[in-house]
């Protein structure tokens, strides 16, 4: 297993819309591996493959205390979502900005795992917020570009100042 290097804004490679997964092969358990390893390191607590600039469907995330919980998501789609919350995100390719994120608060996603078996999963609460924020990058999307115009603008700014 390796460390891969994660994008980070201003990276156009971020704003990329990734294709399903067709082939279920040892190289999509070793990048899903890979990113797992990529993602703890980092600290985080989920990364999408188009972080890893990997343009797939493909998310790994880990919302537990000491890392003991891997879920690997592959083709995932959001199935059904209710309630609404709001969650101070913060992203590994938008390091050192937090800003509160409205959400839903359960979803149900319907994916693969490694090996191309369809599953199902119901979240709610921080893994629910997690699910939706990785499978936003799948789309090409930050969580800041859900944000007031200027709240993105100040975040920007301060990501200007953290990366000089």
């Amino acid at each position: 297993m390796s460390i891969l290097t994660i994008l980070t804004l201003p990276d156009k490679r971020l704003k990329t819309v990734a294709k399903p997964v067709e082939e279920f092969d040892e190289s999509l358990k070793l990048l899903a591996d890979d990113m797992l390893e990529t993602m703890y390191a980092a600290p985080g607590i989920g990364l999408a493959a188009t972080q890893v600039d990997q343009h797939i469907q493909l998310v790994v995330i880990d919302v537990s205390e000491d890392n003991s919980e891997p879920l690997v998501l592959v083709n995932p789609r959001i199935v059904e979502k209710n309630g609404i919350q709001k969650h101070e995100e913060g992203c590994l390719s938008v390091p050192g900005i937090y800003a509160s994120v409205k959400r839903a608060e359960h979803v149900k996603v319907s994916y693969q795992n490694v090996i191309g078996e369809s599953q199902e999963l119901e979240a709610e609460g921080l893994l629910a917020v997690c699910i939706q924020h990785e499978l936003d990058h799948l789309k090409g999307i930050v969580f800041l570009d859900h944000l007031s115009v200027l709240k993105k603008k100040l975040a920007l700014k301060k990501l200007e100042k953290v990366a000089t």
